[in-house]
């Protein structure tokens, strides 16, 4: 290869990996494997230590893969964050051992741990209390997520009276399997979009700003490693066992999550039996993690610019599997998605059969390039439905591509994608059969109008009698039409109109949710209800009012300014509010009027309270709440990383800045 190659492939390289890595850190989406881009980064390596003159002194394989989004405040570390070397061969581990001991000279005890699937996180303790939480972030610095990490129950606030008076705590925090397939089957009900894995959703929670939202998530975490005090121990083993005795949920050597060894072959062991046990687990591991133990070791052997000399990760390669593809399915979601699943031969994967793979979209289909009857790799990678990874085209059988479909499988219609839209959708929201029947059940669920009495078998009877076409139907069933369905008797009728009856004093938030807009879930709801206060007001919003809100971008937005451009929807929620629902958010008793007649604006993020809990305080002290700042704004309550354009903004306009703690003061005088 001639030298100008080189060079363009390692630029290549470099803009491939920066890539992926912002996608994996800060966006929390993966657009492939790990191992995919361990090879890449490998790769890349090899070609700077063969011509070390064209190395970019911001390479990737200089740095820490950072998570710093600007959400929250960054913070250096007061030990550096490094990450691990990574391998996935067995021979590598062993010639890594073999290094230690010859660099040391003498025998060496390691310690096995296992290497969780999650979010690196750093916390510090003085004099027995938790003080700060910080992400791994480049290495040098983190995100401050202290308020977020408090959530965490696993995660001691305060500590025995033996703990050390200051130290640092090092471990991981993952969303459990359990809580992450719950997350998605709830969002699933909602038609919203699946989360990808566990360690991306645990990743996105963390970086939540509504702290209470991240105590519904049910995040864990394992801590195993104690910095910055004298040593009491001379281990890393001894380390993690006396930080127990402090109140720390560390790994247990009773259940072999954390072993110590003296030989490669108790390494091997270990690494061995966690590939077959790891299925197991509650929670996701890609690998183990081996240290040397000593402290006076590890110094010995120090560190490289982004990794210790002393440690490195064996990652396991996702299980795979070969079966057959017997036919490809379309489902149409409540929002008129369509999905493509494939439907395989019965195979053992990860301790479960897989009898389906989720395709995803039409690219998905394209990028496979399927043919009936192929042979597929599935791989279970933290999801829920299993995914095809690769074709073995040495098996195939037959030419016959797969195509996406040009018109809903359920009513016909043709379907249509929208620029920068990923899947295809089905138009017909009012007359597919599907989509209609999946609105009412989502109007009908326990966390909107929660309805009792009626399951998706009801509904679709219903549908198919032509007694209810959408929600507002509901409200208009008699009793002789209900006596007039199978397996209904009168005491069910009755409990039924009962509960639709009920239903009309849900508040405003949970209708607006049951209304089943696109990309409006049950928190986007609670938010919107909370900035607009009544359905007209949300109806009349603009673009920017709507942006203003806090988690609520560009998606959403557009989504929510739609929906109300569809006469049937605005016939719809005339209706709705015409038999009794609620559209309206429930007015609160006022603390004071100290705020009376002002108009607060707020941005940026606190430490006392949540934005929405500060929303609430301005407008039970007569306050009223402002979208954007303007001449008729009063106050800026002015929060850490807030805009320099909106602090310009008030600025020129001679609007007040208030920090968080004077609007309290304001309010308690």
């Amino acid at each position: 290869m001639e030298l100008q190659a080189i060079q363009a492939k390692m630029a290549e390289l470099s803009t491939q990996l920066h890539a992926h890595n912002h996608a994996y850190y800060v966006l929390n989406s993966p657009q492939i494997s790990d191992y995919e881009f361990d090879m890449l980064l490998k790769e890349l390596e090899a070609l700077e230590k063969q011509y070390p003159s064209y190395i970019d002194a911001n390479s990737p394989t200089k740095r820490v893969g950072g998570d710093l989004t600007k959400k929250f405040e960054a913070k250096a570390h007061r030990f550096p964050m490094l990450s691990l070397s990574n391998s996935y061969s067995e021979q590598e581990i062993i010639d890594w051992a073999e290094r230690c001991q010859k660099v040391l000279g003498a025998a060496s005890e390691f310690v096995c741990e296992l290497k969780y699937d999650g979010v690196a996180i750093g916390i510090q303790y003085q004099n027995g209390k938790l003080l700060q939480a910080l992400t791994r972030g480049d290495g040098q610095q983190g995100e401050d997520v202290t308020n977020n990490v408090r959530t965490i129950r696993a995660i001691p606030l305060q500590l025995s009276p033996d703990a050390p008076s200051d130290f640092e705590i090092r471990g991981e925090i993952f969303m459990p399997q359990q809580k992450f397939e719950a997350l998605n089957a709830q969002r699933a009900a909602q038609g919203e979009a699946l989360f990808a894995n566990p360690r991306n959703t645990a990743s996105g929670t963390l970086k939540l700003l509504d702290s209470k939202e991240v105590a519904k998530r049910g995040l864990d975490c394992y801590l195993y490693g104690v910095y910055g005090m004298s040593k009491t121990t001379n281990g890393h083993f001894e380390a993690v066992n006396e930080a127990k005795n402090w109140g720390f949920k560390v790994p247990s050597p009773q259940t072999r999550m954390i072993e110590k060894t003296t030989t490669i072959v108790g390494i091997m062991d270990f690494i061995h039996y966690w590939d077959k046990q790891r299925f197991e687990l509650p929670f996701d591991i890609d690998g183990v993690v081996l240290k040397v133990n000593s402290f006076e070791q590890q110094e010995q052997l120090g560190l490289t610019a982004k990794s210790p000399r002393w440690a490195i990760a064996y990652k396991f390669k996702t299980q795979q599997v070969e079966t057959v593809l017997e036919a490809v399915t379309f489902q149409v979601g409540r929002t008129g998605a369509i999905t493509p699943v494939a439907n395989l031969q019965p195979v053992q994967l990860g301790g479960t059969t897989v009898k389906r793979a989720s395709l995803h979209n039409a690219d998905q289909i394209q990028k496979l390039d399927l043919c009936e009857g192929d042979t597929v790799q599935v791989e279970k990678g933290g999801e829920i439905i299993p995914k095809i990874v690769g074709v073995n085209l040495g098996l195939r059988k037959s030419e016959n591509r797969i195509l996406f479909i040009n018109n809903c499988p359920e009513c016909g219609s043709k379907l249509e994608r929208q620029e920068g839209e990923v899947q295809h959708y089905c138009p017909n929201e009012q007359g597919c059969p599907t989509q209609v029947t999946g609105k009412i059940l989502h109007f009908i669920s326990r966390k909107a109008l929660n309805i009792d009495g009626l399951g998706e078998e009801t509904i679709e009877l219903m549908f198919s009698k032509n007694l209810i076409n959408n929600p507002l139907d509901l409200y208009h069933l008699t009793f002789d039409q209900l006596l007039s369905l199978d397996r209904m008797a009168e005491k069910s009728a009755n409990n039924l109109l009962q509960s639709i009856e009920a239903s009309k004093q849900i508040p405003f938030e949970r209708v607006l949710f049951g209304l089943g807009i696109r990309f409006v879930g049950e928190t986007v709801a609670k938010k919107l209800a909370a900035a607009f206060q009544n359905m007209d007001a949300l109806r009349c919003a603009s673009l920017e009012a709507l942006l203003d809100v806090e988690e609520i971008g560009e998606k959403i937005a557009q989504s929510i300014l739609s929906y109300f451009s569809f006469s049937e929807n605005l016939a719809l929620i005339q209706g709705l509010q015409a038999v009794g629902l609620q559209f309206q958010s429930e007015a609160k008793t006022l603390h004071s009027n100290v705020l009376e007649g002002k108009i607060c604006v707020i941005s940026g993020t606190f430490e006392t309270f949540s934005r929405d809990e500060l929303k609430e305080l301005i407008e039970l002290n007569g306050g009223k709440l402002g979208s954007s700042i303007s001449a008729k704004t009063t106050y800026l309550i002015a929060g850490a990383n807030m805009g320099p354009a909106k602090l310009q903004k008030a600025t020129d306009l001679g609007v007040t800045l208030l920090t968080e703690n004077e609007l309290i003061k304001l309010i308690s005088q």
